[in-house]
């Protein structure tokens, strides 16, 4: 379901008994958490209330929630394919301009991941010991993931990085602590991975996002599109490990 009754003047998603969004107020830290998560994790249903209550300003929320996944190495859950997807989906159905959609957010996944190279080349030995009630904003483990792509797949890492949840935050920030060549390297692939990633993911949700059986298994397909994603890297990788054993 695309659309869902509203109430009037209301800010944050929250479900209702009956099933229906409903966008309420908080100010309660813990209700304010839990609120955020469900907005970001069912943007199918309230992405659609975010632009009844305020029209064009959804374009500054998605361009904010890809900028600062790219951007933010210690932001790397919020859900860039899922809101792509949703987004081509609410293009389709008129309540989005596709070109302007397209634009906007390819411009906030290079940006946000040239200030995370930046922050990774000038700062990056800082934030991997950054921590937070105790437990590190940089996982150590994706850290090491990534380097493992970057060793397997050397600079085209930054292509096929996009296209997986996490390593994708992650790839930038480690490009930039390893001082790779920002002009002919990073840059050129990176907006080369950019393109790719907004335009696909986009244009699934424009060609499919509204088609009956989409809508009804919604979550479903999302999954299914991150998995057929990290599903090529993965087998690679196991292949690759399988191989240096055997050596």
């Amino acid at each position: 379901m695309l659309w869902s009754p509203l109430t009037p003047h209301a800010t944050i998603a929250s479900p209702s008994a009956d099933g229906r969004l409903l966008l309420r107020a908080s100010s309660h830290p813990m209700e304010i958490i839990q609120e955020f998560w469900y907005f970001i994790t069912h943007l199918n249903e309230t992405l659609p209330v975010f632009i009844h209550d305020h029209g064009a300003w959804i374009y500054a929320l998605l361009f904010a929630i890809i900028f600062v996944e790219t951007g933010l190495v210690v932001m790397p859950f919020l859900p860039g394919d899922s809101l792509l997807f949703v987004a081509g989906t609410l293009a389709a159905a008129g309540m989005l301009d596709l070109g302007l959609l397209i634009a906007l957010l390819f411009v906030a996944a290079v940006l946000g991941d040239n200030i995370n190279y930046a922050v990774g080349r000038w700062f990056g030995a800082r934030v991997v010991g950054w921590k937070l009630f105790g437990r590190a904003l940089v996982r150590r483990k994706d850290l090491d993931k990534t380097h493992a792509y970057f060793e397997k797949y050397g600079v085209k890492t930054i292509i096929i990085a996009r296209f997986v949840p996490i390593v994708r935050t992650i790839t930038p920030f480690v490009a930039g602590v390893g001082a790779m060549d920002y002009r002919r390297r990073f840059l050129p692939y990176d907006v080369l991975g950019g393109a790719l990633w907004i335009g696909l993911l986009t244009m699934l949700g424009y060609l499919f996002g509204n088609l009956p059986f989409v809508q009804k298994h919604y979550e479903t397909v999302i999954l299914a599109i991150i998995g057929i994603s990290v599903l090529p890297m993965a087998v690679e990788l196991v292949r690759a490990r399988l191989n240096k054993q055997a050596a």
